[in-house]
């Protein structure tokens, strides 16, 4: 992922905690808020308020009514079940809460749009300039959807980062952005708030504070005009120029062909490439779309492990030293569609700590696939992985792009 062929904006001088799932990183979010000077600023795809969404909702709040300038952004189909009642209790507290793409009222939430699928799946916040968190946890309890019948008291296993130097005011930047496109309305009646447009992109620089850290990391944006390719072009050249290891997590892994010639390629050349994917089923039509992919990457030497203790939820790699923690998907909905953010950190000691809380769960839970047993699934099995398959393509016809898959 180095050079010139991403164009990532590489900063120096960063201090990056790895957060294991919702048990690390709600404290911190939460702590974070409640210790705020100025300003908290939160994204999120899924806003639930239960025990967990009621604790960070709470600490919102009590941060607006001492003065804070708080800002928060919900999905609209994401958060669609609560997001009215949240921006009222928001707003309520003197915070500010936009929805990103509202779901449309009565009959024509059923009517087909590709609009709709243009989702803000991104997970960010930053508190007062200097703390920003990345990654794919959603605003929910780990354990509300397990189901009590596997008797397994495992949460949804997901990851996010807790970052202070040089890449925070790239995540500010990037939210600032989306808030000016939000009030676009109010800025056409208010021509004099125009000049809120004038946002500055931010500039690779080295570390404002030497004590801050000592990490290289970039963040990466997807949306669907500047930054169209950039995570799947950073992948890609990652895969191409990986020597020694591949190790991805992803909840729903569904990638194009491309995508898949390439992680092919580089188990030919000796590469290790394993993937985890989802075992537990959360979604059925998705489920069975990635396991009618296996053939070829078993083929290849390519190891495939399905999590099984609950649901799988990372969006995270490991390619030899070099670690992408985030909220992308390897599928057509991320690569394809929705607003997303990555931040990829070139260290081998923290790449090291990715890969080894990754082994940690596949030996505790993985379920490697071995290619006889997948061969000589029964025909109900195939039929539902290939029929599954095509209407995820058919699905994808909506991207305009539907050859890649």
């Amino acid at each position: 992922m180095r050079g010139n062929i991403v164009q990532l904006d590489w900063t120096d001088g960063n201090a990056i905690t790895l957060l294991e799932n919702g048990t690390d990183f709600f404290p911190a979010l939460c702590a974070a808020i409640d210790g705020a000077r100025h300003s908290v600023h939160l994204e999120t795809y899924i806003f639930v308020l239960d025990r967990t969404g009621i604790r960070v909702l709470d600490s919102l709040m009590k941060a607006a009514r001492r003065g804070i300038k708080v800002r928060v952004v919900l999905d609209g189909f994401g958060s669609a079940e609560q997001a009215e009642n949240i921006q009222s209790q928001l707003r309520g507290a003197g915070a500010q809460c936009l929805v990103y793409r509202p779901e449309p009222k009565w009959f024509v939430r059923w009517v087909p749009s590709r609009q709709r699928l243009r989702r803000l799946h991104r997970k960010l916040a930053v508190v007062d300039g200097e703390t920003a968190f990345v990654g794919g946890i959603n605003i929910l309890d780990d354990y509300d959807d397990l189901d009590p019948s596997d008797g397994v008291p495992v949460p949804r296993f997901d990851y996010a980062v807790d970052i202070r130097g040089p890449v925070v005011p790239y995540v500010q930047h990037a939210q600032e952005l989306l808030w000016v496109r939000l009030n676009w309305s109010r800025l056409r009646k208010h021509p004099r708030d125009w000049r809120k447009l004038r946002l500055r992109r931010p500039r690779p620089h080295g570390p404002q504070d030497p004590n801050a850290g000592t990490l290289r990391a970039a963040l990466v944006l997807r949306d669907n005009v500047r930054y169209r390719k950039t995570f799947e072009s950073a992948y890609l050249y990652g895969i191409q120029t990986a020597r020694r290891e591949i190790l991805i997590a992803n909840a729903y892994f569904l990638p194009g062909k491309q995508f898949r010639d390439e992680l092919i390629r580089a188990a030919r050349r000796g590469v290790r490439v394993r993937v985890l994917v989802q075992g537990k089923v959360e979604y059925r039509m998705q489920y069975h779309a990635t396991r009618a992919l296996y053939a070829p990457l078993l083929a290849a030497g390519i190891d495939i492990v399905e999590y099984m203790p609950s649901y799988l939820h990372a969006k995270v790699a490991v390619i030899d030293d070099i670690a992408v923690v985030g909220s992308s998907n390897i599928d057509p909905f991320s690569f394809l569609l929705a607003r997303e953010a990555n931040v990829v950190v070139d260290d081998r000691a923290f790449a090291a700590q990715l890969r080894i809380s990754l082994e940690a769960a596949i030996d505790a839970g993985g379920s490697r696939i071995l290619a006889h047993d997948y061969h000589g699934r029964g025909w109900a099995r195939r039929f539902a992985d290939g029929l599954s398959y095509r209407l995820m393509r058919f699905g994808i016809s909506w991207s305009g792009v539907p050859g890649e898959y």
